[in-house]
């Protein structure tokens, strides 16, 4: 493998890697590229991710791709299918091929007398490329985050994190306390109160929740009529438009919103004091990201008896489960820490310029996919108040058209040139997980191209036709 040379390297094969292979293939049938999987198989988050009822919490007719019709009736779909999805995906492309499992990149330097960014892989391995595309997402494969909770050693129970799910563990008629109030928890509740003797949503704080039908039945209809492309292309339209709508409105009237969301969550529980305690968050709607609760499965296992809601703060962890500051012990058998992720930028990749370690948190995002003063570098992130992939494919169709005017004009290397001075964070939430990450990743200018703007509407409209010379140095190929 070493000295293996390509035109692009792909880091990840995931949802996000395997659409930019779809789309470079189709611009640039002649290039060569090769993707860089850390891990054993195709799917990236949705085949590390193995807890009981994992899905999507947007839609699938925004989170499939633009140029492979989601077919499948469910629109909140099952991690097996996302899985399957992508896979079939890759294979159909002839992506599969290009792919080098069990390759995980460590360090990736420029050369600048090259021309050419070495890749180092964990077996000591190396590949250059003449641009480097990471599309590993935003957080750690290593491991989730895990509080140092008081007295953890002392528990008799079973702890796990969902991120690390053991295959074995077998929680029927045990209890059950899942600690965490985001999307892996409202998830894991109802998935796992039919089966075990109880289980328990033991959450600091309340968090914002909104129910959505399992199908989109305006997209069923659609499929009724319609070949496959168009009918999924109008239902994706749709729910574009009502959820850039939706989360417009919550921040120009969060009040409006909020009685919503009481509105919907007292109509699931039946219970206006239940609500008022455990879902009546303290902040505005999308200061943090929504959790999604498909056909109110949750308010469905609460008002069986099955789930419940503690909303308190762990004092420690004793013998018998969790003790709550109040004083109350939350009897357990199996806890599940749901307390988010580690954030962590480009895969955790080592760059550097000419041997010159890039610090990437004090680095200025470029259209929120490049970084100031790093050349032929690009990496993906999605929004964070919409599916992944809708800035996902934009990004990629970006990449494609900065390499077009680089071929066309004879270029090897662009470079974005630094606006001077950086401004807020690029990701733009309150949530736990963000803040303690906000240093490692890069930070928005003053003015665009600088600014990351979190409206699909917008961009689709702007990102395709970017002037990808702005603000952007080039360098000739050398004969």
């Amino acid at each position: 493998m070493d000295g293996d040379q390509f035109d692009v390297l792909i880091i990840g094969a995931g949802l996000s890697g395997v659409g930019a292979a779809w789309r470079l293939q189709a611009a640039f049938p002649g290039k060569t590229y090769a993707i860089l999987e850390a891990r054993e198989a195709i799917g990236g988050t949705w085949d590390l991710f193995r807890y009981p009822g994992v899905r999507s919490d947007s839609d699938m007719f925004t989170l499939s791709y633009p140029f492979r019709p989601w077919t499948d009736t469910q629109s909140l779909a099952s991690g097996d299918k996302i899985r399957a999805y992508i896979r079939e995906t890759a294979n159909d492309a002839g992506i599969t091929s290009h792919i080098r499992f069990g390759a995980r990149v460590v360090t990736a330097d420029w050369s600048s007398r090259e021309s050419r960014w070495t890749v180092r892989l964990v077996d000591g391995s190396t590949l250059t490329c003449g641009f480097l595309y990471a599309c590993t997402g935003y957080y750690s494969y290593e491991a989730g985050y895990q509080p140092d909770f008081p007295g953890l050693s002392a528990f008799g129970g079973r702890i796990v994190h969902p991120q690390s799910w053991p295959s074995d563990l077998d929680y029927r008629g045990r209890r059950v306390v899942v600690i965490g109030s985001g999307a892996t928890a409202v998830t894991l509740v109802p998935a796992m109160s039919p089966t075990a003797a109880h289980v328990t949503m033991l959450q600091r704080s309340p968090t914002y929740l909104t129910s959505l039908p399992r199908r989109d039945v305006i997209a069923d209809a659609l499929r009724r009529v319609l070949p496959a492309r168009p009918a999924n292309a109008l239902a994706r339209a749709k729910n574009i438009l009502l959820t850039q709508g939706f989360y417009q409105l919550a921040r120009r009237r969060p009040q409006r919103v909020r009685r919503a969301l009481r509105k919907m969550a007292v109509r699931g529980l039946g219970d206006e004091a239940y609500v008022d305690e455990h879902f009546k968050p303290t902040y505005d709607p999308w200061d943090q990201r929504l959790c999604v609760i498909p056909g109110g499965d949750l308010w469905e296992e609460i008002r069986a008896g099955r789930a419940s809601v503690v909303t308190d703060h762990i004092d420690r962890f004793v013998p018998s489960g969790i003790r709550l500051r109040s004083g109350r012990v939350l009897e357990a058998d199996i806890v599940v820490s749901a307390t988010g992720l580690r954030l962590l930028p480009i895969g955790g990749v080592e760059v550097s310029v000419d041997g010159a370690l890039v610090k990437i948190g004090e680095r200025a995002a470029y259209r929120g996919l490049m970084l100031s003063g790093v050349p032929n570098l690009a990496y993906c992130i999605g929004y964070v108040n919409a599916s992944w992939t809708l800035r996902a494919d934009l990004s990629h169709r970006y990449v494609m058209r900065l390499l077009r005017h680089m071929d066309r004009h004879g270029l090897a290397v662009a470079t974005p040139t630094s606006p001077g001075g950086t401004g807020r964070p690029l990701l733009d939430l309150s949530s736990g997980y963000v803040q303690r990450a906000l240093d490692l990743f890069p930070r928005q200018g003053d003015r665009a191209p600088w600014i990351v703007r979190q409206n699909y509407l917008r961009d689709v409209i702007t990102t395709p036709r970017a002037d990808v010379t702005r603000d952007m140095t080039f360098q000739e190929a050398t004969p």
